[in-house]
């Protein structure tokens, strides 16, 4: 079995209204169209979390002549790492701005986590399985508008996104003493409360 495809996944949205299935993705199909847009969307919205599988760490950006730092052109989000302590620069558009400086000069190459957006057939299966159906769900919605099949659909948005928790937590090996506020609690030294 190979994973869904994005023909498979604008399928899938079709049925969830009741239409035929379509050969291509340039059938010229007004609902099809309109599937397919509302996929990229939605996968747009998934992959904007930042997960595992679409994040980059430490990349090196390099500046530009004008001592611009100029991100890819699927950056969804864009972060300076934590070795970069002396800069203030926060994302705009898909440029670095320097918020010391009021400006997007930044005047050297910097490291940075990028969020970046893949597309469909780059994604693994549980997140294209999540994004199908809740793409799905939402193409009824505003298709049909029918509660009935929104709560059905609901549940399976549920069950897909559940899975794909588990598919990241998998993925990402992560563990709860990685985590900051659990170090805090571990980390506690015992004292007195009072008591004499």
């Amino acid at each position: 079995m190979t994973p869904t495809s994005k023909l498979e996944a604008v399928n899938i949205l079709l049925s969830s209204v009741g239409e035929a299935p379509v050969n291509s993705l340039s059938s010229g199909l007004v609902d099809a169209e309109m599937a397919e847009t509302l996929l990229e969307s939605t996968s747009r919205a998934v992959q904007s979390h930042g997960w595992h599988w679409n994040r980059e760490l430490e990349v090196e950006l390099l500046q530009d002549a004008s001592g611009h730092v100029l991100l890819p052109g699927n950056t969804l989000l864009a972060d300076v790492s934590n070795s970069e302590t002396e800069l203030d620069l926060i994302q705009r558009g898909l440029k670095f701005y320097n918020r010391k400086t009021h400006s997007f000069v930044v005047g050297k190459e910097v490291k940075a986590n990028l969020t970046i957006l893949l597309e469909f057939t780059d994604l693994p299966e549980a997140a294209r399985r999540y994004i199908t159906v809740r793409g799905a769900r939402i193409f009824q919605d505003r298709v049909l508008g029918s509660r009935e099949l929104h709560g059905f659909q609901e549940a399976d948005e549920a069950v897909a996104l559940a899975d794909l928790r588990a598919a990241e937590a998998e993925a990402g090996d992560y563990s709860i003493f990685n985590n900051y506020d659990v170090y805090r609690v571990i980390d506690r030294v015992g004292g007195s409360y009072g008591v004499n």
